[in-house]
């Protein structure tokens, strides 16, 4: 089981601080590279830059529940959300490395 998981590339387990600006104020946000590469999926699925779709992220999760609390962690949530929808990866332990995967539809 661990095999699938300790084989992944370092690089996706990476953290890096990325700099940007959110309603008017500097911050900086620090996630491992493979939700950065999945944040970048997503705003490129949006026809939109990645800072351009984190403030509409930001702005309608304020807009919904009134302040943001932590946002990097909504954001790897989110990643995990998109994923979820976009790909179901079911690794079958008991039969060794098989992997089946899963498309569904729509987002």
């Amino acid at each position: 089981m661990c095999r699938l998981f300790a084989h992944q590339p370092q690089r996706d387990y990476e953290s890096q601080t990325r700099s940007l600006r959110i309603g008017g104020h500097c911050t900086s946000i620090r996630l491992e590279m493979a939700f950065w590469d999945t944040l970048e999926e997503i705003a490129s699925k949006e026809d939109l830059g990645l800072a351009k779709f984190l403030t509409h992220l930001h702005d309608e999760v304020l807009d919904h529940h009134g302040e943001v609390s932590n946002f990097a962690s909504l954001l790897r949530c989110s990643c995990l959300i998109y994923q979820s929808r976009t790909c179901a990866v079911m690794p079958d332990f008991s039969r060794g490395p098989n992997i089946t995967v899963a498309f569904s539809e729509g987002i």
